[in-house]
Formats: structure tokens, C-alpha cells, sequence
């Protein structure tokens, strides 16, 4: 079934609804799926899969909020699928492991053969519990979900005081960073594997002659530092090809670190998006990571550092999403037409900034009053965790009384050049007034994402001549065939 075809039944006033769940869940030990549906169904010999029948005991919800967030802060969506059991015969279910499996969800009308039903969730298992005598609830999260365990656990072992000291990795250019020392009777530096360059290798800030491995990841000092920290700068993980920008460093940590259960596959990330992101923001970036840091907090701080969020679509797969106005792309035309009658509505007007600040450039070791010959110059700079770049709309600070020097925005980014044009374009997205409007969709508003661009019209507002604006909200009800829709312009 081809989109069109399924957009053209979303909108019809004859479409049956219904959806149809496998949910995995773990039974007396052994890993099952369980088939549940909205209504009675059952596939025939040739389907895939064959002659199962789904159980219709999903009485309500099937309900799923994606947000933008536009803090930058890592957050997860979440839903519910409420499933009944007045006569208690699912009362055993609470007692198997529903957490952390996967489940998936496909919108269809009971006349369609299996083929033809469109996915619609992919995502996992929060839990399960029981809103009332008369049900279950199994709670939903986007499978970002998998993503929330640290980068690495990886300790460096031996007998070394350090043994139990977990391995750094840097990932793209990272400033001035403190390695771990793996070997102390030969003065042995280094990371948790393959670098693309160790450079600036020093002691107390003073640069010292050092033997590098940037296959291994170490490097070994050829004189004693006595009680002097060492540092160093360092181009980090290479394997698959040294790539310091923003996407090829989410997709490198979404599915070579964590948990190898859960790390993800090139199935599960949108690669037409992240090859578009890529080729848009070739900023370069460092994020160094010598604790336990979990992959999405690493994967939301990169992307974050342009004002964008990593997002799984409701299909399952990360996409990276910049909250930009106007948004790239042909805007969606939505006027009252696709809104019920009288829904639109203000839910929340941004502050405007007069000015933005970008930290970047971070110094990962920061050494105050350095005693050694180095210039004074460059004493200070190791003195400072971050560099800055400020942006200032002299005007807009007069007319909303507002400072000139915000709190800053830590960023991965690494130049000058960079963090001058981020500041400079979160500046001219908000010292003007910006609102999320809502409205509540007709059914074909169902096939919005998140990031979209609209051009958002009505009567109200101050939207009739049509403005635009960007999706950061989708919450929606396949049950019932509706959606809510939050639209930021």
C-alpha cells in the first residue's frame, strides 16, 4: 500500500481502525511474542506471519507522545496500550517480564490482508501494570530507551593502581584531556583503543617529548613527571575512519558502544537523515568521555551543540532533528481545513533573547596558575574550561530590557568560525517572539513528523496570512484516529 493509498483511507469516513501488536515478553524464562489486536484477526497460511491469531483485548490507547525539546535536554517519548481484563484471565501477565522488550504496532482496517497494515510504533517496553480491576497497562517508550546504559564499562585490569579505573574515549578533537595512566613503571598514557592522533602531549602545561602508538591508543613519556599532571590532545576513535562531525559520531556511538544487546543496527537509524545532517553541519566537534556517560546523553550533548535533538521516528529508526525557523524543506499547507472545529490554541509563548553565548572549545583539564615557562598567554587560556562567542541584538535588549550577557551554552563545537555562526543563528531564531500553538488534527494529519516544516494558518492568532513553523508535537490516538499537532512559529 502505497502512502497516498494510505493517507486517502486515514481521511475516509468508511475506514474501520484497528491495530495489531507483538509484543515480546519473557514467560517462565523463555522469550515469546504475544499477538493482540483492537479487533478479531487472524492471517491466512500465505502471510507473514502465518495463520497467527491476534487477540482482541486491546481496549484503549495505544496512545504515543513524540516532543521536540527545545532545551536540548535527552528525553524520551512515551504512551500507553490499555488492554482489557474485567474477567481477570490476564491476571498471570503481571507476573512475566515485559520491561525492556520490544513491541510494535501497525494501523489497518480488518477488510486489508497483514501485508497492507502500516507500521506505526516500534519502539519498547517500558513495563507493565494496572490502571483498574478491569485492565492492564503496558507503559511504551521510544526505543531510545536501549540507548540509556554507559558508553563503556571497560576497565583497564591488571595490577596497576589503576586496574579498576574505567578506559577514557575520545571521540573527534579533544583539548587538554587527562589520560589514564595504564602502566606506571613504564610511564604508559593512553585511551580505550585506536586514535587518529595524540598531540601536545604536556606536563604542568609545558609540552614533553613522548613515544606515540596511535594504533593502541597510548603514548609513553620519555621523562618522569614527577607530581605534574599530564595532559594531552587528542583526535579520538577512528575506527570505521576518523569523522569529527556530528552525525557520524551519533551513529558510531549508537552502534559500536553500550550494551552489545542493545546497541543499535543500521536498521535502526534513519541514514537518509543522518547523510542530509551530515552534509548540512560539518561543524567539528570533541566530547571526551572518562566516565560513565551514557550513549544518549553523549548522542543529545553532540547534537545539541547546533541546536538539534536526537529523535526516533515512530517507525523505530534515530533521525536527527535541528529546530530551525524557517525549517528546510517544502512546507506542509495546514489551515482550518485540517483542524477541528475550534481546537487551535496557544499553549506557550518562549522568552525573547537579546543575546546568546556559545561555549566551545572545551578544556578538559583546567590548570590554574601554571608556574612553568609557557607564556603568560597561554597560561590563561589553560586556566579557562571554555572559550566564548557572543551574540547581541542591541535593539531587541532596549526594547525588552534584557541583558547583553545570557548564561552560556555548552556546545561540542571546536572553531571560532562555528561558534560565532551558532550563536549568531539562535540569536535571529529567538530575539523574536516565538509561540507553540496546538490543534487537534484531522485523521490525515496523522502522517506529520517531528522537525516538519508547515505554514500554519487561521483566523486567530495573528496566523491569517499563514506563518511558518516547525512540529514539536505529535501525540497521537490510533485507536481513535486523531492527533494532536504542536507547531512552533
Amino acid at each position: 500500500m502505497t502512502d497516498e493509498q494510505f493517507l486517502q483511507w486515514l481521511k475516509s469516513p468508511r475506514a474501520i481502525r484497528m491495530v495489531l501488536i507483538e509484543a515480546q515478553v519473557n514467560v517462565g524464562g523463555s522469550e515469546v511474542t504475544r499477538y493482540i489486536a483492537s479487533r478479531p484477526y487472524v492471517t491466512g497460511p500465505a502471510e507473514v506471519p502465518a495463520n497467527t491469531v491476534y487477540l482482541p483485548l486491546a481496549t484503549g490507547g495505544l496512545a504515543f507522545t513524540e516532543q521536540v525539546s527545545l532545551t536540548g535536554e535527552a528525553g524520551l517519548s512515551g504512551g500507553d496500550i490499555e488492554l482489557g481484563n474485567a474477567d481477570g484471565k490476564l491476571d498471570s501477565w503481571l507476573g512475566d517480564v515485559w520491561r525492556n522488550r520490544p513491541i510494535k504496532a501497525w494501523s489497518g482496517d480488518p477488510r486489508w490482508p497483514r501485508a497492507d497494515f502500516r507500521l506505526v510504533f516500534d519502539g519498547i517496553i517500558a513495563d507493565i501494570g494496572s490502571s483498574s480491576r478491569e485492565a492492564l497497562n503496558l507503559s511504551l517508550r521510544d526505543k531510545l530507551q536501549r540507548l540509556d546504559t554507559p558508553i563503556s564499562e571497560a576497565k583497564l585490569g591488571g595490577v596497576s593502581p589503576n586496574k579498576d579505573a574505567t578506559l577514557p574515549i575520545p571521540f573527534g578533537e579533544c583539548h587538554n584531556v587527562t589520560p589514564l595512566l595504564t602502566n606506571p613503571a613504564t610511564l604508559e598514557y593512553g585511551f580505550l583503543g585506536a586514535v587518529e592522533s595524540t598531540f601536545e602531549v604536556r606536563t604542568n602545561g609545558k609540552p614533553v617529548p613522548v613515544t606515540i602508538n596511535n594504533a593502541t591508543g597510548r603514548f609513553t613519556l620519555t621523562i618522569n613527571p614527577q607530581a605534574n599532571a599530564v595532559t594531552a590532545s587528542v583526535q579520538g576513535d577512528v575506527v570505521g575512519g576518523y569523522a569529527p562531525r556530528i552525525a557520524p559520531l551519533v551513529q558510531r556511538i549508537a552502534t559500536a558502544y553500550g550494551k552489545a544487546a542493545d546497541r543499535f543496527t543500521l536498521a535502526d537509524l534513519d541514514l537518509v537523515n543522518l547523510a542530509a545532517f551530515d552534509a548540512a553541519h560539518p561543524q567539528l566537534v570533541g566530547l571526551y568521555v572518562a566516565d560513565r556517560t551514557n550513549q544518549a546523553q553523549a548522542i543529545q550533548q553532540l547534537a545539541a551543540s547546533v541546536g538539534a535533538q536526537a529523535i526516533m521516528s515512530r517507525t523505530g529508526q534515530l533521525r536527527l532533528v535541528q529546530i530551525a525557523l524557517p525549517a528546510a524543506g517544502v512546507p506542509v499547507q495546514i489551515g482550518s481545513e485540517k483542524m477541528r472545529m475550534g481546537s487551535l490554541r496557544v499553549v506557550q509563548r518562549l522568552p525573547v533573547v537579546a543575546a546568546v553565548k556559545i561555549a566551545f572549545d572545551r578544556n578538559y583539564t583546567v590548570q590554574a596558575s601554571l608556574t612553568t615557562s609557557i607564556p603568560p598567554a597561554h597560561a590563561d587560556l589553560y586556566g579557562k574550561e571554555w572559550l566564548t562567542e557572543t551574540a547581541v541584538d542591541e535593539a531587541v535588549r532596549a526594547r525588552y530590557r534584557l541583558t547583553d550577557d545570557p548564561p552560556q551554552i555548552e556546545t561540542c563545537l571546536k572553531t571560532n568560525e562555528d561558534a560565532r555562526a551558532e550563536a549568531a543563528r539562535r540569536l535571529a531564531m529567538n530575539k523574536v517572539q516565538r509561540t507553540i500553538c496546538e490543534f487537534d488534527g484531522e485523521p490525515e494529519m496523522m502522517m506529520l513528523e517531528l522537525g516538519q516544516p508547515v505554514r500554519l494558518r487561521d483566523s486567530r492568532f495573528g496566523l491569517q496570512d499563514g506563518v511558518p513553523g516547525v512540529v514539536v508535537l505529535l501525540s497521537h490516538q490510533w485507536l481513535a484516529g486523531r492527533v494532536t499537532v504542536g507547531v512552533l512559529v
